[in-house]
């Protein structure tokens, strides 16, 4: 059997740390060790992990200030004991054989770098069950079984893919992860999907909180360089609503409400294309479905706004800074 260390990074997660570690522990197949970083909590955390620490489970802890995710698991990954390597967060609760139907795929070929298990959101409210609409990737067919595309938090690798990477981008609070396992694949790691080795990852439960996270993802996923794959399509649609907007206003002020009515209608169609695309995941009948519009509009346009927003920071502040360093080297030179 391959011997595996399970890598956590963590900060501020009083209330979802015991869920996950009980998950860990109580595996059918144990991890050997589990190596979470502690990235500055202000909170209870780590006093949380210490006990369980105390209890004998096998945790080691690791403790820093001001560590965002990628340095997390970098600090934890350069601590770890064994050669492979299982990436979970706080947040996502695994499946009790999680780590165990991982392991198995791993060790049926040598030539296996790195196991992709599957992922999915949990829907215990009306507002997170359109929330995954919304924003969670749809699954899609492999094998007969319905899976999501790759997430580092269901994730099984070789130390050596890690490292021969030299491990996550440590100046992103979030999208850190999709530019690691882009470096792993192009540097020739081989990769394979296990759908059945499941987790479940927890969905911001308000509108509010929502987004402030996508604030904050709009905005890493700019200096990420990821920005294609998410803004150009809102930034290009709402570029098309400003110009309309002009015109209108400069034709005459009785043509101002044709663009609200454009934008009213856009989000009803993106709407009604999400709920068609989780179709066979969310079934529901038509009065649901018609509930769903109602609640699932307002949240994409809150999501138009806050990758806006996010633009509009990285702007004020990384765009800025980058246009006045580049500006003093040509003055230096």
């Amino acid at each position: 059997m391959i011997r595996i260390s399970v890598i956590v990074p963590v900060r501020n997660e009083e209330n979802s740390i015991r869920e996950l570690l009980d998950g860990l522990i109580n595996q059918t197949r144990r991890p050997d060790e589990i190596v979470i970083t502690d990235g500055g909590s202000t909170d209870s955390t780590a006093q949380i992990i210490e006990d369980y620490i105390r209890q004998g489970a096998p945790v080691r802890l690791i403790r820093t200030t001001g560590a965002l995710p990628g340095r997390g698991r970098n600090l934890a990954a350069a601590e770890a004991r064994f050669d492979w390597l299982a990436f979970i967060d706080a947040g996502i609760r695994p499946e009790k054989n999680w780590l165990e139907t991982l392991a198995a795929k791993a060790e049926q070929t040598d030539t296996i770098d790195v196991v992709y298990g599957a992922w999915k959101p949990v829907t215990d409210s009306f507002f997170k069950e359109c929330a995954a609409i919304a924003y969670v990737p749809p699954p899609s067919n492999l094998n007969g079984l319905m899976v999501r595309p790759r997430s580092i938090t269901s994730t099984l690798m070789r130390r050596e893919a890690w490292r021969e990477v030299k491990g996550f981008p440590e100046h992103l609070r979030s999208g850190e992860d999709l530019v690691f396992m882009n470096r792993v694949e192009s540097a020739g790691f081989r990769a394979v999907f296990e759908p059945l080795a499941q987790v479940h990852w927890d969905l911001r439960p308000t509108l509010y909180t929502t987004f402030k996270r996508f604030v904050v993802y709009s905005r890493n996923n700019i200096r990420a360089g990821l920005w294609r794959q998410w803004q150009l399509a809102i930034l290009s649609r709402y570029s098309v609503l400003i110009v309309l907007l002009l015109v209108t206003a400069m034709i005459g002020l009785r043509w101002i409400w044709i663009p609200f009515v454009c934008w009213a209608l856009m989000l009803l169609l993106r709407a009604v294309v999400a709920i068609r695309r989780n179709r066979d995941c969310y079934a529901a009948t038509p009065i649901h479905n018609l509930k769903r519009l109602l609640v699932l509009a307002p949240l994409i346009s809150v999501l138009d706004a806050a990758a806006i927003l996010g633009t509009i920071e990285w702007l004020v502040t990384d765009g800025f800074r980058r246009g006045r360093k580049a500006a003093e080297e040509t003055n230096g030179a």
